[in-house]
This record gives structure tokens, C-alpha cells and sequence, in this order.
């Protein structure tokens, strides 16, 4: 009993040596690690200001970033453990919503949750640390000891004045316009803001020298940015950048090196960010000659990715950021670095490029060994809707060949899909394709299959060529003879002027002759007696012959005539023909449908042989159709038609009427391809001079012909995507 006591009282004397050992490791650990205290929120002029206890001082400013959404923003204590207690702390005072703590390693970050996103500056008061959303002030006593407001982009830590050391203007992807200034070290502060529809870059306590003091025109470099224009003003640098049309910008400082990218803003509502292929939340990120480790960890607790960094990525990087989304961010730092990076899943693993690239080749050779060692297979391919003869030449990248035959190696490798090992065999009787090969390729070979074996959608095309004419004429013509037989009936012809004198009067000397007998008696025929001879003209204007009406004067024994005929034609004549000729044919293949005659004509060669030759004279429509996602079809389109004419000595001429050209048209709908109009109009007149121009009886020496042609040709033209078999009856 007196043992068990005395255990009982050695066990108490233990468990209290160990509770103040503990005691006192832990009063040690806390006199030597900084610690969070206490977090408390107010609210001065307005604003709001987070004031984090310490029970140590801070060396300095910490950096941090912002959250867009959900609005935070989140601050870096290097060295510093969490003495609250717990994780979390409700503040619910203006727009903080609670304070998160989470310490891991050696740092501790604050998380301050807001209820709308917020702007922020951090000032180091003794062992508080105060942090100030929107711009929050404090007063003079308050602010004793800590640093000066920090501008809209970055403060500035020199003493004195230096000057910018260039100023260059390069145009980035998508239409972009980038600003690049080299700064003299990391600490010269800037002040960016939009003033008007121009942006205003304020450099602090810098210089500029003589030669970089210009207005630089890049209106050329097809970028928003039109001109940029930097001057002295005071103890700091002024650039004016002056954009138009619709742009956004975003700025970064790697190491001492600002860019300023001002880029055509793309209207696009499902893309997160309208950056050039940048869709990542935004976020803003200010620190002086961070780890590159501690920053990639930075975007990894970020985004919802996780980082994998090789142990060869090393160094130190300055990095300000405004409003940028994280993805552009983690590009901006890649570049800086030489780094690359590789994408697997939610893993990125970040390396230097050339260890990335030797990693890679690596990987291909030992894919290309395995490929060479492992054991080929079989596997046969139904094709139903092409032919397994073109497919087993694509896969081979060879042209040669046809019916059942087998291809190795042989192919041509540069356009080749099977492996060095494959082979096809194809059958044209069953439409088979028999491919040996890796199983890899054999899945390869499998999903083109799938996407090329698929039924060919079809489309009907009907055209419409009507040609129509108006055609109208008239004419008036006259004959007009005389004929005086009294000399050849015993009597004196002609008439006397005189002196035993006479003048006789003919159609022609012929006729004259016979009248006074110096020819021997003859019949006098009509047309030797004609004095006029204009009668109606229809060549003009009709094929038919004109109407006639005659009328003779003759004296009272028969001997003198007086003839006189007239004729007129009058021909009015409307046609149409209507021409339509109609194709069904697979999308993206051409189809022609012809029909007419061969004309034949002699053709003599340079030795003097003769030969027979045909030309085509027809009505012909040549057609591809492409059928559109939206279910229009886009056609290129020929149509000829081509008519005998005219006969001549060389044979007989050919009418062509063509229409060629590409045109898009909605499904079932109907086009005008073109059309021809053509008017004829004439007036002639054709008379004996003098006596022509006589009032009235002028018309008895003269033909009038008026005629007016109108030939109008038209051609139409609708496709109709074929449904089903039935569609194309």
C-alpha cells in the first residue's frame, strides 16, 4: 500500500515537472518567435483599417495580393506564428467581413475577407501592422513611423532622382500595344491612371535624358495605342499614351522592367477575362525580390492548380501586378525566368525550358523503343460507305495500287499513319480492311475510320434558263414601171420635144432599146420596165413575205402603161423558252448534266487533208456543292447555253450564253445567277433622191422599214439537301 502511494505521489511529481518544462519551452518559443496578438477593425473617415498586434516589430512592409472574386485580400507575414488561438476571426465592421489565419512553416498569411473588392495599403507601426482598404488614412500621430500612401500601381523606396534608362514600343499577340520601359533599379515608384480616354504614367523621382524626351507615332503598328509621348515634370517622368476605339489595359513590372499592354477589348461574355486568352480570376501582386519558389507557391495557393516545381527552378524576382489574371501572371513570371511548363490534369510542372525539352526527347525515345519492341495486331474494318481501297492508300501515304493487294514500309513516310511495322490489306469484294499494327495505331486507325465510314449527305440542284423575246416591225415599200410599146405596134414612140425629136422613157436602156428598136423584138419583161424598185424590206423583221397590191395605168389603145404595186408587212412575235435542267449529286462532289448536238465542219490541215470535226452546241450545267453547319449550301456553279445560228461559208456559227460563279443559298431557296437584256431598235429608209422628198407622193420612191427587238435571258437556280431516299424523286 505504502508502495502504491508512493508511485501515485511519483507520478504526481513527474507530471508536474513535465508541465512546467512544458511550460517554460513554450514561454521560451514565444519570447523567440513573432507572434499575431490580436486582430481589430475600425473605421476612420470613411474607410476601413485592419490593425494586426505583434509581439515583435515587423522588418518591413509584407506583400500580399487581391482577390477580385470573391473579394480578399491576402497578406504575407514572413517569421511570424498565430498566437490567437483559433483560425478565424469575425470582425463584421464596414466592409471586412472576418479575418482567416493560417500558418504554415515559417510564415503566416491573413486572409481578409470583404464584401466587396477593395484596393489596399499596408503601413508598420512598432509591433502593429496597419492595413488600409481604399485608400484609408490615418492621422499624424498614428502614422509616425510608418511608410508613405502607396500610388495607384507601386511606391517608390529611392532617395534621390534617376533616370529611365529606355522606352520601347513593341505590338504583342492579338492587335496588342506594349509599352516597355527599363527602370533604373526595382524601387522607382509608379503612378498609373486613366485620365480621360488617354492613360497617364507617372514615374517617380526619375529623370528623363535628352534623347528619350520624343513623341513616338505607332498609329502603324495596328494596336489600339496611337502615339506615346514622354516629358519631365519636376522630380518625375510623365508618359502620356493615348489608345482609341475599345481597349483595356493591365501593367506589370518584372525585376526593372514596366510594361504597360493596352489591348482591343474583345466582347465575348463567356470568357472570365477578355485578355488575350487569358480566362483566369484576376488578382494584383506587389514583391520586392521574392523567392521565385515562394511566388509560383503564391499562384498554386491561388488558382486550383497544383505546383510541381523542379529542384533546378532557383532565384529571386521583383514583380508588381495590377488587376491581372493569375494565368497571365504565372506566364509573366515563366518568361522572366527562362521557364517552361507542362500541364497534366490540375498538375503543373514548372522547369527550366531546356530541362523540359531533354525531359521530353527523353520520353519519345523510350515511346519510339517501345513501339519498335512490341508485338503487332490484327484487326479487320467493315467499311460501308467508302471504299476500303482509298483508305488503305491514305494509311500507307501511297497512291499506288488497286484491288486486293497488301502495303508495308514501303510508303511514303512523310504522309504516312501506320507505324514503320504497319501494313494494310484491303479487299474490294466484301469491302473489307484488314490493318497490322500497335495497338495504339490500331485505335488510331479505328477513330478515322468511325469519322470518314459515315453517309454522304446529298443535294438537289435545279436550274431554270428562260429566255423570252419581243420582237416588232413594219414596212412600206413601192414598184413603180413604165412601158410605151407604140413603136413596136407601128406607131412612133416617146414623146416629141420638139424639132422631130422624142424622148422615150424605161426602166432601163434594155428596155428603152426595145421600145425604139435598137434591139430585136423581144418580150419586155417587168423588171426592165421598173422604174422604182423599193418594195417592203422584211428581212429586218420577218421571214414571210410581204403583201402586195398592184395598179396599172394604160391609155385607151394599149399602148402606154403605168404600173405601180405596193407592199407592206407588219410582224409582231412574243416567245419564251424555258430550259430546266436538274442534278443530284454528294456534298463536295462535282456533277454535270449535258444535252444538244454535235455540229460537224471540215477542218483542212497544213498539208492540204481535210478532216471532220464536232463542236457541241448544248445546254450544260457543271456544279459542286458544299452543304454549310447552318444548313445552306455554297455552290460553284457553271451553266452553258450554247444554240446553232446563222449558216456561213466556214459553217454554222455558234450562240453562247454562260453564267460562272459561287453563290451561297439557303436550303430549298432560289437564286438569279444573272441575266442578259438585250433591245434592238431601228428606223431605216431607203428612197430615190429628190423624188423621195416629195409630200405624199414621195412614198411611191421610197421603202420605210421600223422594227424594235427585246431578248431577255434569265437564269435561276435552288438546291434542296436531300433528307432521305425519297427526297430526291
Amino acid at each position: 500500500m505504502n508502495n502504491g502511494l508512493e508511485s501515485r505521489k511519483m507520478r504526481s511529481r513527474v507530471s508536474a515537472a513535465l508541465v512546467l518544462a512544458a511550460g517554460m519551452l513554450w514561454s521560451g518559443l514565444a519570447s523567440a518567435e513573432n507572434l499575431v496578438r490580436s486582430i481589430t477593425a475600425s473605421q476612420q473617415g470613411g474607410s476601413d483599417v485592419v490593425r494586426i498586434e505583434l509581439t515583435e516589430p515587423l522588418a518591413g512592409n509584407p506583400g500580399g495580393f487581391v482577390i477580385q472574386s470573391p473579394p480578399r485580400v491576402a497578406i504575407d507575414l514572413p517569421g511570424v506564428g498565430n498566437g490567437l488561438g483559433r483560425a478565424s476571426v469575425d470582425v463584421a465592421q464596414g466592409n471586412v467581413r472576418s479575418v482567416s489565419v493560417a500558418s504554415a512553416g515559417e510564415r503566416t498569411r491573413l486572409v481578409l475577407n470583404l464584401k466587396q473588392a477593395a484596393n489596399y495599403r499596408t503601413q508598420v507601426q512598432g509591433t502593429t501592422l496597419l492595413v488600409l482598404l481604399d485608400g484609408a488614412s490615418v492621422s499624424a500621430a498614428d502614422a509616425s513611423g510608418g511608410t508613405a500612401a502607396q500610388p495607384s500601381f507601386a511606391a517608390s523606396q529611392n532617395q534621390e532622382q534617376l533616370a529611365i534608362r529606355d522606352i520601347d514600343f513593341r505590338r504583342g499577340p492579338d492587335g496588342a500595344g506594349r509599352v516597355v520601359v527599363s527602370l533604373a533599379n526595382t524601387q522607382v515608384g509608379v503612378d498609373l491612371r486613366q485620365q480621360g480616354q488617354n492613360l497617364v504614367v507617372e514615374f517617380l523621382r526619375s529623370t528623363l535624358p535628352e534623347r528619350l524626351r520624343r513623341k513616338l507615332d505607332v498609329s502603324d503598328f495596328g494596336s489600339p495605342v496611337q502615339s506615346v509621348s514622354t516629358t519631365q515634370a519636376g522630380d518625375r517622368v510623365r508618359m502620356l499614351v493615348e489608345p482609341r476605339g475599345a481597349w483595356e489595359h493591365s501593367a506589370y513590372q518584372t525585376d526593372t522592367q514596366f510594361v504597360l499592354e493596352v489591348r482591343p477589348l474583345k466582347q465575348d461574355p463567356n470568357k472570365l477575362s477578355q485578355g488575350p486568352g487569358y480566362r483566369g480570376d484576376k488578382l494584383s501582386l506587389n514583391f520586392q525580390n521574392i523567392e521565385i519558389r515562394s511566388l509560383l507557391q503564391v499562384i498554386a495557393d491561388f488558382s486550383s492548380f497544383n505546383v510541381v516545381t523542379s529542384d533546378t527552378v532557383s532565384g529571386n524576382v521583383t514583380l508588381r501586378l495590377k488587376d491581372v489574371p493569375w494565368d497571365q501572371a504565372l506566364d509573366i513570371i515563366l518568361q522572366a525566368k527562362g521557364l517552361g511548363m507542362r500541364k497534366s490534369g490540375n498538375v503543373l510542372w514548372i522547369a527550366p525550358k531546356d530541362e523540359l525539352a531533354a525531359k521530353e526527347q527523353v520520353e519519345l525515345e523510350a515511346k519510339k523503343k517501345i513501339s519498335e519492341l512490341e508485338p503487332l495486331r490484327t484487326q479487320a474494318f467493315q467499311l460501308n460507305y467508302t471504299k476500303s481501297e482509298d483508305v488503305a492508300k491514305a494509311l500507307i501515304g501511297t497512291s499506288a495500287g488497286t484491288g486486293s493487294s497488301s502495303a508495308n514500309s514501303g510508303g511514303n513516310n512523310a504522309t504516312r499513319i501506320l507505324s514503320p511495322r504497319g501494313s494494310v490489306l484491303f479487299e474490294q469484294r466484301t469491302n473489307q480492311l484488314f490493318v497490322s499494327d500497335i495497338p495504339s495505331k490500331l485505335e488510331e486507325v479505328q477513330q478515322m475510320i468511325a469519322k470518314i465510314d459515315i453517309p454522304v449527305r446529298q443535294v438537289l440542284i435545279e436550274a431554270r434558263i428562260v429566255e423570252a423575246d419581243d420582237k416588232f416591225g413594219r414596212s412600206l415599200g413601192a414598184k413603180l414601171g413604165v412601158a410605151d410599146l407604140r413603136g413596136l405596134r407601128g406607131g412612133v414612140p416617146g414623146y416629141s420635144v420638139g424639132g422631130g425629136n422624142y424622148v422615150s422613157i424605161g426602166g432601163n436602156y434594155v428596155n428603152t432599146g426595145i421600145q425604139t428598136g435598137q434591139t430585136p423584138n423581144t418580150a419586155t419583161s417587168y423588171n426592165n420596165t421598173q422604174v422604182v424598185n423599193l418594195p417592203a424590206n422584211t428581212g429586218s423583221i420577218s421571214t414571210e413575205a410581204a403583201a402586195n397590191i398592184a395598179l396599172t395605168l394604160f391609155s385607151a389603145t394599149a399602148n402606154r402603161f403605168l404600173n405601180l404595186e405596193l407592199s407592206a408587212l407588219e410582224a409582231e412575235g412574243k416567245g419564251k423558252i424555258v430550259s430546266s435542267p436538274r442534278v443530284i449529286t454528294a456534298d463536295q462532289i462535282k456533277a454535270e448534266i449535258e444535252q444538244g448536238e454535235e455540229i460537224p465542219y471540215l477542218v483542212a490541215s497544213t498539208a492540204g487533208n481535210t478532216s471532220v470535226q464536232f463542236r457541241k452546241a448544248s445546254l450544260r450545267l457543271e456544279v459542286t456543292p458544299q452543304i454549310t453547319p447552318e444548313g445552306s449550301v455554297l455552290l460553284d456553279v457553271a451553266v452553258y447555253k450554247d444554240s446553232r445560228g446563222v449558216t456561213t461559208t466556214a459553217g454554222p456559227v455558234i450562240n453562247t450564253k454562260r453564267a460562272k460563279t459561287q453563290v451561297l443559298v439557303e436550303n430549298g431557296g432560289t437564286v438569279v445567277l444573272g441575266g442578259i437584256f438585250t433591245q434592238n431598235d431601228g428606223d431605216e429608209v431607203n428612197k430615190v433622191p429628190f423624188l423621195g422628198d416629195i409630200p405624199w407622193v414621195g412614198n411611191l420612191f421610197k421603202n420605210r422599214v421600223r422594227f424594235s427587238n427585246r431578248t431577255e435571258l434569265l437564269i435561276f437556280i435552288t438546291p434542296k439537301v436531300v433528307t432521305d431516299r425519297t427526297g430526291a424523286r
